[in-house]
């Protein structure tokens, strides 16, 4: 079936889509284009879409708003978030009453015309996925990147040809209820992750091996060797079976010989690249070369992989260095939402580090953490819910002898810090609004990779105007109590890593406190910046033309 033949099928139906997010709307703008009666759900108010809603209703849609978004959900096709298990009440009401609920990646895969290049696992997924599609690209096809990265690659399917390329990131939550798999399936690792949405492990590995099980003859099934979980579900794999692996030589795929990448393939052996020729720190990433370079063998020259290599300078938030302040350098590590995953992010570094992290509760235990915790940092600052059992589980780690130095928790205030920036931003969007101007926040805060939100590890901020830190990790750095310790121990670390993965932080968009007197209590410089600067000095003259004194000296 064609993407086209799919959409004449719902021409004059109902379409039920659950949530107006990034990756949506464009669902909701291509399912309006082609004649189909869309109800647009979500949970936020019509305050909070803003200029969204009104756009979604212009082109046709109906929006089902507010708490009671799901009740008496009635549509021929509803499109689930992949955030929503598909056994939510509202969902197996729907079904009972005759509606098709799916998601739009399941869709996308029956309609695909390309090959479909699918990767999960754990750890490494994104940046194993992007490296495959940067490659691919190098080599001179057409890439169409997506899934659990953000686009709807169900929209770009009419533009797809069949020599092309779908190279797509797929989560649990996506596979959770997948029928079809992609041609080139890639599993990283297993390890436990999510367990606050999955019913138990059981349930979050039988997810992920979607990705493999409904392969044809012909397909490929990609596994880590090193890795428990995935060296046992190799094992099932009815395609083609490849492994990778760092510690021992696989018969069919790619290996670690010392310090070259080699691959396999009926006995014929070709090295690769050397691990010197990778630009991204870390043996995980060793291991998501491993993957790549197995995937598109074949398919891509080694000259061009070696190439990419030396080239690619990784994902946001992954190891990301920000900024070096003083000698001290500032590394984004937000992304490591689970234990295995902050871990690999430590072991990256040849010297110990001060180490941001928390967040809420993935129901992940932290005991494996706490050793490399311990080995790696000096300095351990933690908040969130789960602030405690990361202290318990070092503080009971068997290696613990009063190093890190001190392990930190943050009180109530961040909460309440939150809420009065929420409360400011919300005073300023609405007076930007009255005076005919578009808040700031909508005109770059929300562009991706503007304005990032790493809790348990402050706040991040990139602007035109430069970065700056704020947020939870300024402030606990502020207070009287740590303070000197911070100071003491940043003037002699080779950087500081903000990982909310430990607990498991999430990115919430612009909402952690930004106030001068944070940083300046933390001996940070201030710069006003050169507009505010002007447009000071305009008003000073136009009040001096007016034999008024300027307000700053009033």
């Amino acid at each position: 079936m064609t993407i086209q033949e799919y959409l004449s099928s719902l021409r004059g139906k109902t379409a039920a889509v659950l949530g107006i997010g990034v990756s949506n709307t464009p669902l909701i703008e291509l399912l309006c284009r082609n004649g189909v009666q869309v109800i647009a759900c979500d949970k936020k108010s019509r305050e909070d879409l803003g200029e969204r809603a009104k756009q979604l209703e212009a082109l046709g849609a109906h929006l089902q708003l507010g708490e009671g978004y799901l009740d008496d959900l009635r549509a021929d096709v509803v499109f689930r978030t992949p955030g929503m298990r598909p056994d939510v009440p509202a969902l197996l009401e729907a079904k009972a009453r005759g509606s098709i609920v799916t998601s739009e990646m399941e869709i996308f895969f029956e309609v695909c015309p390309c090959t479909i290049i699918g990767v999960t696992g754990s750890d490494g997924k994104t940046t194993t996925t992007s490296i495959i599609a940067e490659m691919l690209r190098a080599a001179g096809k057409t890439v169409y990147l997506g899934g659990n990265i953000g686009h709807p690659l169900l929209c770009d399917a009419e533009k797809m040809q069949p020599e092309d390329f779908a190279v797509v990131e797929l989560s649990s939550f996506q596979l959770l209820d997948m029928k079809r798999s992609p041609h080139i399936a890639v599993m990283t690792n297993l390890a436990p992750n999510h367990l606050d949405v999955h019913k138990d492990m059981d349930e979050y590995i039988a997810a992920k091996e979607n990705i493999y099980l409904h392969q044809h003859e012909g397909d490929i099934a990609i596994f880590n060797e090193d890795n428990d979980i995935t060296r046992k579900l190799s094992k099932k794999a009815a395609a083609w079976m490849r492994l990778f692996s760092r510690r021992e030589e696989v018969a069919d795929g790619a290996f670690l010989r010392g310090d070259t990448i080699v691959l396999r393939h009926d006995g014929c052996e070709e090295a690769v690249m050397q691990i010197s020729d990778i630009r991204l720190p870390g043996m995980h990433n060793v291991e998501n070369y491993l993957a790549a370079v197995t995937a598109l063998d074949g398919l891509v020259p080694y000259e061009v992989m070696r190439e990419t290599a030396r080239t690619f300078v990784g994902v946001e938030h992954r190891i990301e260095p920000v900024r070096t302040i003083r000698g001290v350098q500032w590394y984004n590590d937000s992304i490591a939402s689970s234990p295995t995953r902050t871990i690999a992010g430590l072991n990256a570094f040849n010297e110990k580090v001060i180490l941001l992290a928390g967040g809420y509760d993935k129901h992940i235990p932290f005991a494996p953490l706490a050793p490399e915790v311990v080995k790696h940092v000096k300095l351990l600052i933690l908040c969130g819910a789960t602030a405690d059992a990361i202290e318990k589980a070092v503080r009971e780690c068997p290696g613990y002898h009063g190093s890190p130095d001190r392990a930190l928790r943050e009180s109530g205030g961040l909460r309440e810090d939150r809420l009065r920036a929420r409360s400011a931003r919300r005073h300023r969007d609405a007076l930007a609004r009255v005076r005919g101007v578009r808040p700031v926040r909508e005109l770059h805060g929300a562009r991706q990779g503007v304005q990032e939100a790493c809790h348990g590890a402050g706040r991040i901020g990139k602007s035109p105007r430069g970065i700056g830190f704020t947020g939870i990790g300024v402030r606990l750095c502020a207070e009287m109590e740590t303070q000197e310790t911070f100071r003491k121990e940043a003037g002699a670390a080779a950087c500081v890593v903000f990982a909310r993965g430990a607990a498991g932080a999430r990115h919430r968009g612009n909402d952690a406190p930004k106030t001068r007197a944070h940083v300046a209590r933390n001996g940070a410089r201030v710069k006003y910046g050169q507009r505010h600067r002007d447009r000071r000095r305009e008003r000073d003259d136009l009040q001096r033309r007016r034999g008024l004194r300027p307000a700053h000296l009033l």
